[in-house]
């Protein structure tokens, strides 16, 4: 697969990777209740096989969280690395510190516990990157502070437990305000850059080309809408779709479909194909889905469908706040 250069770091990413926020939920519709307080409805055996199978299949980034699973994430990594001890050097590995299921917290002593905690489910001695987490409403200054989630992150780093320092955030805005400190070598940017998305260019791009941060696209195929198209009856968590948006992503399908190339492939490639995004992290809920978006990372795509889909890439308010 093809490696990009990863902001300031010495990492080259795959162009695509797998995202592990779903990872081990059955169906489509059971993601949306995961995070919304329900029982949780993760299966771990489901979810191991599911990395097992992207490492199968040449799978070289995996991005988690304390949050993904409500930690489980981070344990069937350390399972599906045990099954697949040779990959444990290949693979480069991020996780994020300062959110988790049971809420937030910046603290200098609670991120140091949660990276070390983190180390000790995924069976690490050290991780690539690790990314402060969902701090939108927080005082900055205090994220920032030596005796923060920044400072915790530097005293790891020194001793050899973190390669990196990013930032990831849900909201734009926030990880726009981190970017812009020139203080974080990356950063995941979630509703921010898709086919129906193009937050990114409004400043983002630009902070992260001033400053060389590194930039991974968490949602490049917008909760599964380009891969499938308009599906009646299916959930998306932290979406809303307008209809001219459903109508505009069907326009894309049959463009897609004419190349006979699918929207998956062009949905991922398209984000890559910025200077920017080193990489993009589909979530991978099974097998299959972890499969197909390695395999699409692959797809040799004609020039000529690029330069059709060029008018019907638009941007819509897709996401909803949290």
């Amino acid at each position: 697969m093809r490696t990009k250069r990863f902001g300031r770091t010495e990492l080259q990413l795959p162009i695509v990777g797998i995202g592990t926020a779903f990872t081990g939920i059955p169906t489509q519709n059971e993601t949306v209740s995961e995070y919304e307080g329900a029982p949780s409805k993760v299966d771990q055996a489901l979810g191991v096989e599911t990395l097992v199978a992207a490492i199968d299949a040449g799978c070289t980034f995996f991005d988690t969280a304390v949050l993904y699973g409500r930690s489980i994430s981070e344990t069937m990594i350390g399972a599906a690395l045990r099954q697949r001890p040779d990959a444990k050097d290949q693979i480069t590995i991020s996780t994020k510190a300062g959110r988790s299921h049971e809420g937030y917290d910046y603290s200098f002593d609670a991120i140091v516990r949660s990276v070390h905690d983190s180390l000790e489910r995924m069976g690490l001695d050290s991780v690539d990157v690790v990314y402060i987490h969902d701090a939108m409403g927080q005082p900055m200054e205090r994220v920032l502070a030596d005796d923060g989630a920044l400072g915790a992150l530097r005293h790891l780093q020194d001793q050899g437990l973190l390669r990196h320092i990013g930032s990831a955030s849900n909201d734009p805005a926030t990880n726009l305000r981190y970017i812009k400190t020139g203080e974080f070598d990356a950063a995941v940017m979630a509703d921010s850059w898709s086919l129906i998305n193009l937050t990114a260019e409004e400043e983002i791009f630009a902070a992260a080309a001033q400053h060389d941060v590194g930039l991974v696209a968490a949602t490049p195929i917008e909760r599964g809408l380009l891969v499938t198209g308009p599906l009646a009856g299916t959930k998306y968590l932290n979406r809303r779709f307008s209809q001219e948006c459903l109508d505009q992503v069907s326009e894309i399908q049959k463009l897609c479909a004419r190349y006979e190339v699918p929207m998956l492939a062009v949905a991922l490639q398209w984000c890559a194909r910025h200077p920017q995004v080193a990489s993009t992290i589909p979530g991978a809920r099974v097998p299959e889905e972890a499969k197909s978006s390695l395999a699409a990372a692959q797809l040799e795509i004609p020039e000529a469908l690029w330069t059709a889909l060029a008018p019907l890439v638009k941007h819509f308010d897709t996401a909803i706040s949290v």
